[in-house]
């Protein structure tokens, strides 16, 4: 009977991830960006193997040189360095200090907002309070004060993110909890006998976990740009080495001198990733949308 009631439900599971991947497959915006992201990732994580050049050596005579310049596919900056080899090595530091805060920031979000909305004590309002606090801290601000006890680079661009994006999440998942934890499946799992940790992991969490995890990925594509100002701002990835921002920084300073895709290609890259992630993050809305 056990082995009946497990294939049963691996098979409504497997019925279930089949039907997703087709309600996801039929939005072609939301397979593009899910194929953009993939390219991405992979383009970073093997930029060892696929850049062409070291991407801090540097050619001085050919400073600036446009795309197709004896072999570099997408040209030179302005210290003479291939632009293609810096844009595959700059996308390490930009997704990983994009989607690994705001990774851990799902995870922060939804252990604050299932005790502070399913509880109704001190310790859930002095939750929410805390997070109202950390709205008022504008993000920008917050960065220059992190890179200046912490020193400017990925450490301060992290914690910016995290801190930046807990309290929009964990709102999402405040607001969710608040408006399951009185129906009537809730009620009726706690009539049966369900302890309080059993009605906030197994009856409310998976319904509001969705709602946390399609906004966190739309909000990865705004922390990749906000990364992206940072470096341009002098905060995140430090010289030599590669970061989009900061090429879009250091192309910004030669755009008078007519080399302008040295900060055009970077730009288009942050832009490109960025709504990849808005589009994957619309189109698992409509999947995981417990209305359909």
């Amino acid at each position: 009977m056990n082995t009946l009631t497990i294939s049963a439900t691996a098979s409504v599971s497997a019925g279930a991830g089949r039907r997703a991947w087709r309600r996801l497959a039929a939005n072609r915006l939301a397979l593009l960006g899910l194929l953009l992201i993939a390219v991405a990732l992979l383009a970073s994580v093997f930029a060892p193997w696929l850049a062409p050049y070291d991407p801090n050596a540097a050619t001085p005579m050919l400073r600036n040189g446009p795309p197709g310049t004896d072999g570099h596919w997408l040209g030179l900056d302005a210290q003479g360095r291939d632009i293609l080899s810096r844009l595959l090595w700059g996308g390490r530091p930009a997704l990983l200090a994009s989607i690994v805060p705001v990774a851990i920031s799902v995870l922060l979000a939804l252990a604050a907002g299932l005790l502070a909305g399913f509880y109704r004590n001190r310790w859930s309002a002095l939750i929410m309070r805390v997070i109202d606090v950390l709205f008022a801290f504008p993000m920008v601000l917050l960065a220059i004060g992190l890179a200046t006890a912490l020193g400017p680079g990925g450490w301060a661009v992290g914690l910016t993110i995290v801190f930046s994006a807990t309290p929009y999440l964990t709102r999402v998942v405040y607001a969710g909890v608040r408006a399951e934890r009185d129906k009537d499946y809730v009620e009726a799992a706690r009539a049966c006998g369900a302890t309080s940790a059993d009605l906030l992991l197994r009856e409310i969490l998976p319904n509001v976990v969705s709602a946390a995890v399609v906004y966190g990925t739309t909000l990865v594509g705004g922390m990749i740009v906000f990364q992206a100002g940072l470096s341009f701002l002098g905060l995140g990835t430090q010289p030599p080495h590669a970061d989009w921002g900061r090429m879009v920084s250091e192309g910004a300073q030669v755009l008078v001198l007519g080399a302008a895709h040295v900060a055009t290609l970077p730009a288009l890259v942050i832009v490109t990733v960025a709504l990849s992630f808005n589009w994957l993050g619309n189109g698992l809305r409509d999947v995981l949308d417990p209305r359909d």
